[in-house]
């Protein structure tokens, strides 16, 4: 008979390590002693043991805070579509009133290109 191929899975993203290696590490303390995982000599669990905790909290703070910001880039960008129209309804009066010379709104914080493609590109965006 020949002998079964198997494949032992280590996760690669971080909340599945950390889960796994509480797992490894939770059975390591249990069996004390006994445990066979105490003949590993570098990387050992009790050097890295105990930060598995620390990684666990990491992890669920990273988590909250893109949870946190993400809401932010939520409320931020509602407001940023009636920002955006504010901005284009000054460009607008604005050319209208510097029509001889455009590049007068450099003076406002618009950034002004004077190439006819250019131009165009811009009308299309609007």
């Amino acid at each position: 008979m020949a002998n079964p191929t198997f494949r032992v899975v280590i996760p690669s993203s971080a909340k599945p390590l950390i889960d796994l290696a509480g797992k490894v590490y939770n059975k390591h303390q249990a069996d004390g002693e006994q445990s066979p995982l105490r003949s590993i000599r570098s990387n050992n669990w009790e050097e890295n043991g105990p930060k598995v905790e620390e990684a666990f909290n990491l992890h669920n703070q990273a988590e909250e805070l893109k949870r946190q910001a993400e809401n932010l880039n939520k409320q931020r960008d509602m407001l940023l579509e009636g920002i955006k129209q504010s901005v284009k309804a000054s460009r607008d009066v604005l050319l209208g009133i510097y029509r001889d010379n455009p590049n007068e709104l450099g003076q406002w914080g618009y950034e002004v290109n004077s190439s006819s493609s250019s131009l165009k590109a811009d009308e299309k965006k609007a």
